[in-house]
């Protein structure tokens, strides 16, 4: 009896290997080289459960990847917090200076396949998982403080667009430039994507930002908009193309291969995270949405505030269980932090949950990776995959029998909504203004890079005249001479 409790207290993991080869049931493999065949040349039989397990599971070994960030590379470590910040949030694990969080980071390419090469020009995923004492908190986020669209519905059209032709097989920048010249919204995201920021030198090097508009709500119940910012603290690097060339030419995963040295090494990448915050009664003061995320608040005018401190100091034990099945969602909030009305964030609450479901299974949170580190319970029972170990009678609530009750009550935004139901954009776009300001602000040769990437794109073949037009009228709305300087270089590329 003391063995057979001995044993069910071990939870799956490779500590407890036996010496030999087993069946996954655990009867003993005796020889792992040789089907069980009808004498030394005779057929298969059927009967050889050991062969048909084996082959099974190698069958079975890949998931489907991602539709978007399949790419990807995580490290864990923690957050502390450094800066006060309880005014403006109950959230447990920021709740004092020096408290330390449990966190798992997952960095990623946006468009391109799970084995392609780190150096393409491509947004960056930022995704930060904290094991809070009051659940998961999930951060997910780019590189990118901005997207290129504001409404989820869109969304699919923006992907297909950036993957590849699918009749080729072949990303073609005409395809994304003929569909975003119906989307001016997209112009700061370009600035970013098109800039020598397109291509981060490696992960460390790599800012992160979590785009959308949160909400910060305090113990008094006091609602603030927020954005988050990550910074690393060994400063922002990129490549430039022919940088780009060699290395990836060198070596494809090159970014992946960084990280992991980098903490192997003891060389702990750190970022310092700060962050925005509006009292959204203020938001009718400024020329922008602040729940529109193809813009960005301005930092003269909303300051970004230190908050905290996140290290990686620990490479993760197995790239399949804690990268690939390693699931984000936005809907993985803890009390003290909120959503906002962001219409992308708002469709992101369902979506990133439903796509795990499908790419992983109904119970993909009781994974140890996604499983909350603290106490939890619920009435989720059953489906595919289930492992949970359930000891009760009582799967529904209320009930007299069962004294589990609800947790104590806790703020969220108490907006009072009124409107019709109406499919419109935003009444205020800020769709040039923010895009001519980065460029202005570039030095002229970073400035020059810029026109030459768009003079680029812009002269495949496949770019019609109207598609090529809209796009100077769009940069020249932006910014006068940036438009010219386009106009003029394509011009000049046509005569020749």
């Amino acid at each position: 009896m003391v063995f057979f409790w001995t044993i069910l207290q071990h939870l799956p993991s490779s500590a407890h290997n036996t010496s030999h080869f087993t069946t996954l049931s655990g009867a003993p493999v005796w020889n792992n080289l040789s089907s069980l065949t009808v004498g030394p040349r005779g057929p298969v039989l059927l009967e050889d459960y050991q062969l048909i397990e084996k082959l099974a599971n190698f069958e079975r070994e890949r998931i489907p990847e991602r539709v978007v960030h399949a790419r990807g590379a995580s490290a864990k470590g923690f957050f502390e917090v450094t800066h006060d910040v309880s005014n403006l949030t109950c959230a447990d694990f920021l709740r004092a200076p020096g408290v330390q969080t449990p966190v798992i980071v997952r960095f990623s390419t946006v468009i391109h396949e799970r084995g392609s090469p780190e150096t393409l020009r491509d947004p960056r995923g930022f995704a930060v998982r904290f094991y809070t004492r009051e659940g998961n908190y999930d951060m997910v986020g780019n590189n990118f403080p901005v997207f290129f669209i504001r409404d989820a519905i869109d969304f699919p059209d923006t992907i297909h667009a950036f993957k590849p032709n699918p009749k080729t097989n072949v990303q073609e920048y005409w395809r994304i430039l003929d569909y975003f010249s119906h989307h001016p919204e997209s112009l700061l995201t370009f600035t970013f994507f098109f800039d020598d920021h397109g291509i981060p030198q490696d992960y460390r090097h790599m800012e992160g930002s979590g785009v959308n508009t949160y909400t910060l709500i305090n113990k008094s119940g006091k609602a603030v908009y927020v954005k988050f910012h990550w910074r690393p603290t060994c400063g922002v690097k990129c490549l430039l193309e022919e940088e780009a060339i060699r290395v990836g030419g060198a070596n494809h995963s090159h970014a992946t291969k960084d990280l992991y040295d980098s903490i192997a090494a003891g060389n702990y990448p750190v970022w310092n995270l700060f962050i925005q915050t509006m009292d959204p009664d203020d938001e009718d003061k400024y020329d922008f949405d602040p729940l529109d995320m193809t813009t960005t608040w301005p930092e003269d005018l909303l300051p970004l505030q230190p908050v905290g401190r996140l290290v990686l100091n620990k490479n993760i034990d197995n790239f399949f269980a804690e990268n690939e099945q390693l699931a984000f969602s936005p809907a993985h909030v803890v009390p003290g932090i909120y959503y906002s009305d962001d219409k992308l964030l708002q469709t992101r609450i369902f979506a990133y949950g439903d796509t795990q479901r499908h790419r992983i299974g109904p119970n993909y949170m009781q994974l140890p990776v996604n499983a909350p580190k603290c106490a939890y319970h619920n009435n989720h029972y059953d489906g595919y995959m289930n492992f949970m170990h359930r000891d009760e009678e009582i799967n529904y609530f209320p009930s007299k029998f069962d004294p589990t009750r609800n947790a104590p009550k806790y703020p969220i935004p108490s907006r009072v909504y009124t409107g019709k139901r109406e499919r419109v954009i935003i009444p205020k776009e800020n769709n040039f203004k923010p895009a001519g300001d980065k460029y202005r602000s570039w030095a002229p040769d970073r400035q020059d890079r810029f026109v030459g990437r768009w003079v680029n794109v812009l002269s495949d073949p496949k770019v019609t005249d109207e598609i090529r037009n809209i796009w100077i009228s769009y940069w020249s709305q932006a910014d006068v001479s940036l438009g010219k300087k386009i106009a003029t270089r394509l011009s000049t590329r046509a005569s020749m």
